[in-house]
């Protein structure tokens, strides 16, 4: 299964799940998990925030090999309700949006190749179980991401999607949170990605923004390298709060507003700082810093 995007079986249900074909994984596709599973698991001690290092350990993931999804399910159903569910790629937005909303993650079932160690352009499993599933092991996000699906299908009928992908992007995606211990991130895209847990929480170079929802969702993404911006909230319960009220007036005030560059600094932005790296975080920096590449 190594490396195989949008292998699209025939006859694909209206929902997009399929088997996850757990038995069909080889000695390679174990492989390359277990080999980005203990890559990442070195580092994201002091960089990941704890409510997902508390949701690794509580669903039981390891190094071994490629994680059975139905095992997973009964875990993190016990816990908050939500089940994965096994899809061969990118769904379409009315598919995922549904179910986000009824507490079902779907997850790729497929994984890089091990030519895709460090740049994927779609995510795999990988990404989608180690990156996503155990902050949802956290009640209140898990709460956030069910809103967030339910929002999806609203934004959909009313046209508003490029600003509801944006605070996905920033949030569930390329998210970080403030800790007492310091910054962390609790964000997919960073904590499957070696070059952008280091970047993001050690680099001069990219701007760090508190959270304001107006903000966000006016602000562009880029894809392709290293985030130019991330934006900082201070918890869990500070962004479900944020995000619980009707959005159908905040699309039609963003409707007056500009679209904002990704790398854009605002004379009301609130600007988070970052504390001198630990000894333990300056490991591997000038590596990641050296981001010709994507990650």
């Amino acid at each position: 299964m190594a490396g195989a995007p949008n292998c699209y079986p025939p006859d694909l249900p209206e929902d997009y799940v399929i088997d996850q074909g757990w038995s069909a994984y080889g000695p390679e596709d174990h492989a390359i998990w277990r080999a980005l599973f203990e890559r990442q698991s070195r580092l994201l001690p002091g960089r990941a925030c704890p409510e997902y290092l508390q949701g690794l350990r509580g669903l039981g993931v390891a190094a071994e090999g490629i994680p059975d999804f139905e095992q997973l399910s009964d875990i993190l159903d016990k816990a908050t309700g939500w089940r994965i569910v096994a899809v061969p790629g990118l769904v379409p937005d009315d598919v995922f949006f549904r179910h986000l909303a009824n507490r079902r993650f779907p997850a790729t079932n497929w994984i890089r190749a091990p030519e895709q160690m460090d740049y994927l352009q779609e995510p795999d499993v990988f990404h989608d179980i180690f990156g996503h599933v155990p902050v949802l092991m956290h009640p209140v996000f898990a709460d956030y991401l069910q809103a967030y699906g339910r929002g999806g299908l609203k934004a959909m009928r009313l046209e508003a999607l490029p600003h509801l992908a944006r605070l996905y992007w920033y949030t569930v995606e390329f998210g970080l949170i403030r800790t007492g211990e310091g910054l962390r991130i609790y964000g997919s895209g960073i904590l499957s990605s070696r070059k952008e847990s280091i970047y993001c929480l050690e680099s001069e170079r990219p701007n760090r923004i508190a959270f304001d929802l107006m903000r966000v969702m006016q602000t562009l993404y880029r894809i392709d390298d290293l985030q130019e911006t991330y934006f900082v909230i201070d918890g869990f319960d500070q962004l479900f709060a944020a995000t619980r009220p009707d959005f159908a007036p905040l699309y039609e005030e963003l409707k007056r507003r500009p679209v904002l560059p990704a790398g854009a600094v605002l004379p009301t932005d609130r600007l988070v700082s970052i504390a001198p790296a630990s000894q333990g975080l300056r490991e591997g920096r000038d590596e990641a810093l050296d981001h010709a590449a994507p990650h």
